[in-house]
C-alpha cells in the first residue's frame, strides 16, 4: 500500500512541477491528510507511516529539481507551514514543532527530515498540491490557477493542484508574458 501511495504522490508532483513550469528555488506548498489518504475522515486517523510515503515521494521531487517545499500544518497549528530556513531567510519564525495529532503527521514528517526547519504563519508558494482537502489556497500566491494532474487521487484521498501566475495589471489582457 505504502509503495503506491509513495508513487502516486511522486507522479503528481513532478507532473506539478512540470505543467507549473517551476524553477530552481521555487516554492510548492503541500497539504496532506494523511487520514484521508489511508481512507479516514479528516483529522481523525493521523498516520505517520502514511504521511512518510506520500512525503518521500514529494521530496525526492523537489530536492531533484531544487524546489522548497513547504508543509502544511493543519488547523490545530492554525495552518502553520514547515518549511527550510534558507528558503525563507527574511521571514517571521514562529515558535511551534508539529506533532502527528497537534499540526498533523505530514507536517511532523518534513520537521523530521528537514535539516534546518523553521515554522511560519504564512507563505506565498508558487504551486501547491491540497490531498484530502488541507484547503492550501491561503498559501499560495495572489493568482491560483487549477492544474489538472493525470491523476486525481493519492490513496483514497481527492487530490487537487494549483500553480500562480503573475496578475494582470492594467492595458489589454490580449497582451500578456505566458513564460513563467
Amino acid at each position: 500500500m505504502y509503495e503506491e501511495i509513495y508513487a502516486q504522490a511522486k507522479q503528481a508532483c513532478n507532473e506539478l512541477c512540470d505543467v507549473a513550469k517551476l524553477k530552481e528555488g521555487s516554492i510548492v506548498v503541500i497539504g496532506c491528510s494523511s487520514s484521508e489518504v489511508a481512507g479516514g475522515t479528516i483529522g481523525h486517523n493521523s498516520s505517520l507511516e502514511t504521511a512518510q510515503a506520500v512525503f518521500k515521494g514529494i521530496y525526492e521531487v523537489l530536492c531533484e529539481r531544487k524546489i522548497y517545499l513547504a508543509a502544511q500544518c493543519c488547523e490545530h497549528l492554525n495552518r502553520a507551514i514547515i518549511v527550510e530556513r534558507e528558503a525563507v531567510p527574511n521571514a517571521e519564525i514562529v515558535n511551534v514543532v508539529p506533532q502527528p495529532k497537534a499540526g498533523g503527521s505530514f507536517a511532523t514528517t518534513a520537521y523530521k527530515t528537514f535539516k534546518d526547519p523553521v515554522a511560519l504563519e504564512e507563505i506565498k508558494a508558487d504551486a501547491g498540491l491540497d490531498i484530502g482537502g488541507t484547503l492550501i489556497g491561503m498559501h499560495l500566491k495572489r493568482v491560483a490557477v487549477p492544474v489538472r494532474l493525470g491523476i486525481d487521487h493519492i490513496g483514497q484521498a481527492i487530490l487537487l493542484a494549483a500553480r500562480t501566475r503573475p496578475k494582470f495589471i492594467g492595458g489589454c489582457r490580449a497582451v500578456y508574458d505566458d513564460s513563467f
